[in-house]
Order: structure tokens, then sequence, then C-alpha cells
């Protein structure tokens, strides 16, 4: 198990692999996101945009997706977050393309209030297949320290 005394600053992670299709991108925006350019070619055509494209909460709901599974996989003793800080859209997301996720851990301190937990802050950047970023941001994440012993 990955505790907060064994997060290092400057550690990049790199992890992930999601493929995007047209049906999610389409079914996900019928319900989240309903603008025409996220549900039609006809209309995504008429925009900068050029093809339909995935909402940017989609991106980061995908993103939010390929966390939790490296979590898991690496057995990371996570308790949530309280956020997220300079979430920025930088390319769109087209169905077809290829995700993936790079992490650094820029900042991490013990909480006052709560001994039990550490807080990290890390810069999240996900890539689509040709290496482009599409999404940033710094993501706040709780973890438990690790028990203390007598």
């Amino acid at each position: 198990m990955l505790y907060y005394e064994d997060i290092e600053i400057g550690v990049i992670q790199k992890f992930g692999r999601y493929e995007v299709t047209r049906d999610e991108v389409i079914e996900f925006a019928s319900k989240y996101d309903p603008q025409p350019f996220h549900l039609s070619d006809e209309e995504a055509a008429k925009t900068h945009f050029g093809a339909l494209s995935a909402s940017g909460w989609h991106t980061g709901s995908m993103t939010m997706r390929m966390i939790v599974e490296n979590f898991k996989e690496n057995r990371q003793a996570g308790l949530g977050s309280p956020g997220i800080d300079n979430l920025r859209w930088i390319k769109p997301v087209f169905p077809g393309d290829t995700l993936r996720c790079e992490s650094e851990v820029i900042r991490k301190r013990s909480s006052e209030s709560r001994p039990e937990m550490g807080i990290t802050v890390g810069r999240i950047t996900v890539f689509n297949q040709k290496d482009e970023p599409v999404l940033t941001m710094e993501s706040t994440g709780l973890i438990a320290v690790r028990a203390l012993k007598d």
C-alpha cells in the first residue's frame, strides 16, 4: 500500500489508456452537455472544432477513470479529494482519439486538523495519441498516513 510518507515531490507517473468512441461522446453529451457540436457532425462542422468533439467534462470524466484505475493498480491509500485547480481544456478530444495521463507531484503537506492524513497536489496532463496535451489540471488528494507504531 502506498501511503503519504511514500509520496515524493517531483515523481512523474505515466499511466492509463482510454479509447474515445463516437457513441460515448454522444451519450455523455446527451445527458450532461447537450451542445450541438457534441451531438451532431453537421453542427460540429460549422464550429472551430470542425468535427464532433467530446465535452470537456467528458474528457475530465475519462481522466478520472484513468486516475482511479491507476490508484487501484498501485494500491494507493487515497481518501478522496477536496477539489481541482487550474483545469484547462487545451485541445478538443475527438472520437477515435486514445488518451493517456502523466502526473507529477508538485506539493505535499501534513494535514493540521487531521493527523491521519496528508495532502498532495499533483499536476495532471492528459495526452492524445499524437502526444498532444488535451487537458491539464492540478489535483489535490487526501492520502492516509501509515499507522503510528508503538
